[in-house]
């Protein structure tokens, strides 16, 4: 099962948060190993929360040869750093429901499950981590 659809990864779909400098890349040496956008408001999913108060994370991806070696921790710690830097309370992000194992990545960081949201095509869950 995919997480997105092959449209939204198209360099044309995601040229403005690439240009908004909202994507940041994980390297082990010297290589780049993985990938999370990091923003600052989500109208989209969490519509329902104050606004600055929350990070964001979307699209964490680890290049498939890096798997199982940190990577994603290491970009959730960053993120969860940038957060408390810019003095927001919650490190927020959401995947497909239908994914235990994903969801358990997140638990396992100290995530908290959130709540469960119908957002367009996507059944998602909720997470949020507190910062401070």
């Amino acid at each position: 099962m995919a997480m997105w659809r092959n449209e939204e990864l198209l360099p044309s779909h995601i040229a403005a948060d690439v240009d908004a400098g909202l994507f940041f890349i994980a390297e082990c040496n010297g290589e780049p190993a993985g990938v999370v956008k990091f923003q600052l408001e989500d109208k989209l999913f969490w519509p329902d929360i104050p606004l600055a108060k929350s990070g964001f994370v979307h699209r964490l991806a680890v290049r498939r040869r890096f798997a199982g070696g940190g990577i994603s921790s290491v970009l959730l710690s960053w993120a969860v750093e940038r957060t408390r830097l810019l003095g927001r309370e919650h490190l927020r992000l959401d995947c497909e429901a239908s994914r235990p194992r994903l969801k358990a990545v997140y638990e396992k960081f100290g995530f908290r499950h959130h709540s469960d949201r119908q957002v367009g095509p996507y059944f998602v869950s909720r997470y949020e981590y507190k910062v401070t």
